[in-house]
């Protein structure tokens, strides 16, 4: 009895330190279930080409001719798994896209920080150094963020309030359009009778949702 008893506890003891010694080398890595960051942005089973430029890694070349269109041989991230046109799964693919680095793309293709700090009303207008992030799915060469010198939002004085109450009282006149310095739209009101009425609800309505500015590009204050 008294061997039976020391072989269990051997066990019991062994048990433990092999229980101990799993739990050590899964929370060293050797077993890490922890999901990569980047695969929040990747699709499962998409199309290749459509990945997101965190998902893929590319053998770029930047010695292609800028606006020119270039092909990349491209690999997808480890756990990321994508198809093509055939929707067969690949691993490798080739990425077709425009020569161009990324501080370069149309200001569509990024989101850029505001600034609190600029002057409403300054001339000449002020700028400040903005962060540029590049859309996940546009693909350009370089660095994805990057440092970009915009101008500050500015009004010219013009009072929204105003030129709608114009518009709606003196609008058939074009007294809307000459207060935000549109003259010849003014013109065109005055001497076509507000477009006989019609012109006129139409720049209420416009005026109303902001649609019609000022001339010189300016914000309402």
């Amino acid at each position: 009895m008294a061997a039976a008893g020391l072989l269990l506890w051997g066990l019991r003891r062994l048990c433990r330190v092999l229980l101990f010694l799993s739990q050590f080398y899964i929370l060293s890595g050797g077993e890490s279930t922890d999901i990569p960051p980047y695969m929040m942005k990747c699709p499962s089973n998409g199309l290749c080409s459509r990945l997101p430029a965190d998902c893929i890694e590319c053998k770029t070349n930047f010695s292609c001719v800028y606006g020119k269109p270039v092909t990349f041989d491209c690999t997808v991230k480890p756990s990321v798994t994508c198809v093509d046109q055939d929707f067969k799964s690949r691993k490798s693919f080739v990425l077709n896209m425009t020569c161009r680095f990324c501080w370069q793309l149309p200001e569509t293709d990024y989101e850029c920080s505001s600034s609190t700090s600029c002057m409403a009303v300054s001339c000449p207008r002020q700028r400040y150094t903005a962060n540029c992030t590049v859309r996940d799915h546009v693909h350009c060469l370089g660095n994805r963020t990057f440092p970009k010198m915009l101008y500050c939002n500015w009004t010219g004085g013009y009072k929204w309030s105003t030129a709608l109450a114009l518009s709606i009282t003196l609008g058939g006149f074009g007294a809307d359009r000459f207060y935000l310095g549109q003259w010849r739209e003014g013109l065109g009101k005055l001497f076509s009778f507000g477009g006989l009425g019609i012109w006129t609800l139409l720049d209420v309505l416009l005026i109303g949702v902001g649609y019609v500015g000022p001339a010189d590009g300016s914000l309402y204050i």
